[in-house]
């Protein structure tokens, strides 16, 4: 008799190899002949042209004179060593293939090359550049712009507004495991070991730049050492690995040092918001403006998506947000963890609560007041929405009603304390999958899907699902992913894994179930394969959104300025939790990175050389085990139908919407001192204490 599997708390199934360092990642490949090593050599000058690239060691040098022509793809970022152009600082230009590591790396810090029509960087984001345009969509295909009712009329007329900007700057997603490949070519056959999010896309991707058939390229990303969304694509360092492999006929090792993932594999865009908010004198809003700002290269469009959030977050019946694209002489950005909700819903939290203060209202309550009936922006209904029970239920057990709404009143010796909340949301999102099942004639069980675990605990998850639906234990069960021979399926992102493979899993186990007449007695072998475009393109018109309440609270030094989390609490609503154990965690990853977007995460931009001066871990900083003393996260009981087989949402990213807002909202009341400009460093303290 099988218990149920969804909602245990079953320790991760990868977790041994893991610890005792069996599990092999992207450049830790075991190959039967002895491989060849890349290294990649970076532009050192913001714009102009590559001219020539000499070398005198006695190694193979790529560059765009004798680098083979590839196929064109929408991400002209791929189409490494096609040009003489430099479009940013931290390019690859050329690149050095030899028969060992030191060898390869030695040689590349000594290839000269000449460039001619160098250029001073035009790098710097502003709100009046003049290459400011609206793009077409933004990232995930949402509208550019959205204006409802009369926002300009109604921000003139209200009793309470608050008319602020807000800035975040350009943040790096610092993966534990660098970007990484090791690719191989025979007979015609391609088979890569990439550190990926993405084995299927990236299998795609690589087919068609190198001209051949995507069934013979098989992309492997059995372990993932982290990716927050720099690894959600194809990376240069994949189309150079393979490159390098054609060109020398050899395996060929690649991983990029820790510098290059400052410069090659993208970034969250710095952005600029201008928050309008009008209110009655009750606090019930009746305009609500954020326009934001941000930038994208020269090579490839790329814009966050930061205003979508604004639009189902609260109430108003006026409204206006929008987009504006700069193109500068800087890398592309891309994904990181939340790409849009974080930075956005930082600029509107943040100017929520400047809202209650002005008003004189608490800050949960100004919130709860202004909760929506229906998706302001489509006028559905959600599938579930739990705000106020996650505010409620975060504020009892913060201890809210023992808090002195008064900034700068609590003090304890020298040390300023003070407590805020912002509130997150982040959309359930659902991608076709594909996945199998099948049982061998001993009764064994195996569960396919060309899924990528990127640390999240998928292998586990997906397991309890397949168990689940297939009625036996999840010790029955094993689970194949990180590999695009498998049936295919989307990549990790947009906290969308879950729900995506795991409806596929679901649908192939229970044909499985159907087609044996119960798996205790069946007798096999016997395979399905299952996708599920046709249950996702039926699902009923509803605004599907995981929630959450995020409290913080800070000491403030007041001799040093120096910032210090105490405790943080999220409450969220998420559905049906899979895995305790992996959801927490989860959970408190997401807090942990909003708290180092709030006080430390920041690429300082080289406007004189271009691209970014603090590209290290020495100097830019994430947050350490000190920085991080009492994180807690739990969630409210959510049942909902209308999701997916599993009623889960995507837990990877909310945790981090809202904490940077909570955080400097807890600062403003510590200190009195509201700093609009992440991060909240002491220098931006200090001064005003």
């Amino acid at each position: 008799m099988s218990t149920t599997s969804i909602g245990q708390p079953i320790q991760r199934t990868e977790s041994t190899s893991k610890v005792t360092g069996a599990a092999r990642y992207a450049a830790e490949q075991h190959n039967k002949t002895a491989p060849a090593y890349c290294c990649y050599v970076p532009a050192t000058i913001p714009t102009g042209r590559v001219v020539d690239v000499q070398t005198e060691d006695s190694v193979t040098l790529l560059w765009h004179s004798n680098a083979e022509k590839l196929g064109e793809l929408e991400d002209t970022e791929l189409a490494v060593l096609q040009s003489d152009r430099v479009s940013y600082r931290g390019q690859i230009v050329a690149a050095v293939i030899a028969d060992s590591f030191e060898t390869a790396r030695d040689a590349a810090a000594r290839v000269r090359v000449s460039y001619a029509d160098e250029a001073k960087p035009d790098n710097e984001l502003s709100a009046e550049h003049p290459s400011l345009f609206a793009p077409e969509s933004v990232n995930a295909g949402f509208p550019t712009d959205v204006t409802v009712g009369d926002p300009g009329s109604a921000l003139e007329s209200a009793v309470h507004a608050v008319d602020r900007w807000y800035s975040t700057p350009p943040m790096h997603n610092s993966p534990m495991e660098p970007h990484a490949t090791t690719a191989q070519w025979s007979d015609g056959v391609l088979t890569v070991w990439d550190s990926t999010q993405a084995p299927s896309g990236v299998q795609d991707d690589l087919a068609t730049l190198f001209g051949v058939d995507p069934s013979n390229v098989r992309v492997v990303a059995e372990n993932v050492g982290g990716g927050f969304g720099a690894k959600g694509s194809t990376r240069p360092n994949a189309v150079l690995a393979v490159m390098a492999a054609r060109a020398t006929g050899r395996t060929v090792k690649l991983a990029l040092p820790r510098q290059a993932l400052f410069d090659l594999v993208g970034y969250r865009t710095p952005t600029l918001s201008h928050v309008q908010l009008g209110a009655d004198a009750d606090g019930t809003l009746t305009a609500l403006a954020h326009d934001t700002f941000q930038q994208t290269s020269q090579i490839f469009e790329f814009c966050e998506q930061t205003a979508e959030s604004s639009r189902h977050i609260y109430a108003a019946p006026n409204r206006r947000t929008t987009h504006r694209l700069a193109v500068l002489d800087v890398p592309t950005p891309r994904w990181m963890r939340a790409p849009g909700e974080a930075p956005g819903m930082f600029a509107v939290e943040t100017a929520i609560d400047e809202l209650s203060y002005t008003i004189g209202i608490d800050p949960i309550e100004l919130r709860i007041r202004n909760e929506p009936d229906v998706d302001p922006a489509s006028g559905n209904l959600f599938s579930s929405r739990s705000v106020v029970e996650c505010l409620r239920e975060g504020a009892e057990r913060f201890g809210w009603a023992d808090r002195d709404p008064r900034p700068g009143h609590r003090r304890e010796g020298r040390k300023l304390i003070g407590s805020g909340v912002a509130t997150a949301s982040y959309p359930v999102l659902i991608s076709p999958s594909s996945a199998s099942a099948r049982i061998e004639a001993d009764g064994s069980i195996t569960v396919s899907v060309a899924a990528s675990d990127i640390g999240t605990g998928a292998r586990t998850v997906l397991r309890q699902i397949a168990a689940d639906a297939l009625a036996v234990s999840a010790d029955r069960v094993e689970l194949k992913l990180g590999d695009s021979a498998l049936p295919t399926a989307p990549g990790a992102g947009g906290s969308s894994g879950t729900s995506s493979w795991g409806w596929a899993v679901t649908k192939a186990c229970r044909q499985l179930v159907d087609k044996v007449g119960g798996i205790d007695a069946a007798i096999g072998p016997a395979e399905v394969t299952a996708e599920t475009s046709e249950e996702i393109d039926g699902q009923k018109d509803l605004a599907r959104m995981a929630f959450g309440a995020q409290f913080a609270e800070v000491e403030v030094d007041v001799d040093t300025g120096e910032v210090r989390v105490r405790r943080m609490l999220g409450v969220f609503g998420i559905g049906r939790v899979m895995n305790p154990r992996l959801a927490r965690s989860q959970l408190i990853g997401g807090m942990t990175f909003g708290l180092g977007m709030a006080l430390m995460g920041a690429g300082n931009t080289d406007l004189e050389f271009g691209g970014f001066s603090n590209h290290d871990l020495a100097e830019y900083h994430v947050p350490v085990c000190a920085d991080v003393t009492d994180v807690e996260a739990m969630w409210v009981e959510e049942e909902d139908d209308e999701l997916s087989p599993m009623g889960g949402k995507g837990i990877g990213e909310i945790g981090t919407v809202g904490s940077p807002a909570a955080i400097g909202n807890a600062v403003y009341h510590a200190t009195g001192v509201r700093v609009r400009d992440l991060p909240i460093t002491l220098d931006k303290v200090l001064p005003h204490l």
